[in-house]
């Protein structure tokens, strides 16, 4: 038995959508299932919940730099494209923090790291992105630390 339970969900979520005739969500869901298990392969492992948050998070990344490449193309039918694909993602990501929440987690660990200048900035981002990984845009969260410290 799989040790991610996520990526059970997300096993049962394309047997779901193979049943129900959902094409472009079965697309998404196989594209999913196709990088988990190239890592799993590539580097003999059975993936934790932790890791396939971290292939979705990185799937999702990928899908907003191609939106931005898309609309600055003016190609609109991709952009839709893309814009689904995250819909379907986002589904098995945990819900998203709220602007409090990442602030609470900031300055906590900027206290907790004493930082106090830009030197510091990996020190936070080290207690910061295991906590925001799949729930916050990690370039986002890193520009607010960036502008806290310097």
């Amino acid at each position: 038995m799989s040790s991610s339970a996520l990526k059970d969900r997300i096993q049962d979520a394309m047997k779901t959508a193979m049943k129900s005739g959902d094409k472009e969500r079965l697309a998404v869901i196989r594209l999913i299932m196709s990088a988990l298990k190239q890592i799993e392969v590539d580097e003999r492992i059975e993936l934790d919940d932790s890791r396939v948050l971290g292939v979705l998070d990185k799937m999702v990344k990928q899908r907003r730099e191609s939106i931005s490449q898309f609309k600055s193309g003016g190609r609109d039918d991709l952009v839709d494209m893309e814009q689904a694909e995250i819909g379907v993602i986002t589904e098995f990501l945990p819900q998203a923090l709220t602007a409090e929440e990442i602030d609470t987690i900031i300055n906590r660990a900027i206290s907790d790291t004493g930082a106090s200048s830009m030197k510091d900035m990996g020190k936070v981002m080290g207690l910061v992105k295991p906590q925001i990984t799949g729930r916050a845009n990690v370039a986002e969260v890193s520009g607010k630390i960036k502008s806290l410290l310097s």
